[in-house]
């Protein structure tokens, strides 16, 4: 597993090394041994698996104290550009996004510390997208940034004719007037 870092800190990319021949392909899509030594110690409790159609875009969702969450997103079938928006005070990287797109081919991974709002919009005709948790969801600590806020400065790559979109998704508040309640000094995981 290639470990590729990004423009904020702790958000990076994972690369696995893909197996090919006449059969087919493998690779290894989790080592726990090797994620703690390349990137840091988390333990996963929870996996999660979403199926969406073209021009869905889901996000951008985080959860609060004491039940936030870190990530770690792939898509198995199709196409995503899969979007972590750095939402901790103090972080000199606040309000910066990172825009990764991953698909059925290239196999990479997204890690998303805690402290970040997630999400993505599908690129492909349908789009597989599981998402490994370091904590049980809680729905009474759901938190998002509004996806159609243009101060963020996300090109999500689906024409706003075509966005689907929750009503939930919506209806959360712009960056702006968000308090958030993730600090910098705070782990990130």
């Amino acid at each position: 597993m290639e470990v590729i870092k990004t423009d904020i800190e702790g958000v990076v990319i994972l690369e696995p090394k893909v197996f090919r021949d006449t059969r087919g392909y493998f690779f290894e899509s989790f080592s726990q041994r090797e994620f703690d030594e390349k990137v840091r110690t988390v333990s996963f409790v929870q996996d999660n698996e979403s199926m969406s159609s073209y021009g869905v875009i889901r996000g951008l969702h985080f959860q609060r104290p004491p039940y936030t969450q870190s990530k770690l997103v792939r898509c198995v079938k199709g196409a995503v550009l899969d979007v972590a928006l750095d939402i901790r005070k103090g972080s000199p990287t606040y309000g910066k996004h990172v825009a990764v797109e991953l698909t059925d081919n290239n196999h990479r991974q997204l890690f998303v510390p805690r402290g970040f709002a997630h999400g993505f919009s599908v690129l492909s005709e349908t789009a597989v997208f599981q998402y490994k948790c370091d904590n049980f969801y809680a729905p009474q600590a759901d938190g998002g940034i509004n996806i159609l806020d243009d101060s963020l400065g996300i090109d999500w790559k689906i024409p706003v004719g075509k966005a689907l979109l929750s009503e939930k998704d919506t209806l959360h508040g712009w960056l702006k007037d968000f308090d958030s309640p993730f600090y910098i000094n705070e782990p990130l995981y």
